[in-house]
């Protein structure tokens, strides 16, 4: 039944180029892509709007960083499942990401290689 279960995702990244190549991972991986935004503003909207199950969340972006997004959304009844990407390390605890209702995070450099579909599925 999992293979079957459209997943929908939200991609955000402030760099169009690393959101094409995500939606085009996320989409190989069986799962849609329904929206791609460059700011946290415009993601926490498109979350809405899209009734997504899920987000690729970058770090850095230029208005809200990643932590801050999530933490909004983490207050949300039905809150997206939510994995931080960024070239930088993680400086935080799976503990701390959790908090933020973060479920992962894969560096950005490890993104082909990540179980996308799995980390978006949950268990």
């Amino acid at each position: 039944m999992l293979e079957t279960m459209c997943i929908n995702i939200v991609v955000v990244d402030d760099d169009p180029g690393f959101r094409r190549i995500a939606a085009t991972l996320l989409t190989a991986r069986g799962l849609r892509v329904v929206a791609e935004c460059g700011d946290g503003t415009s993601a926490l909207a498109a979350v809405r709007t899209q009734r997504a199950d899920g987000m690729l969340l970058d770090l850095h972006l230029p208005d809200l960083d990643g932590l801050a997004v999530a933490r909004r959304l983490s207050e949300r009844e039905h809150p997206p499942r939510i994995v931080l990407t960024s070239t930088d390390e993680s400086l935080w605890s799976e503990e701390e990401l959790a908090r933020a209702g973060i479920e992962s995070f894969v560096a950005k450099d490890q993104l082909f290689d990540a179980d996308l579909r799995a980390l978006f599925a949950g268990p």
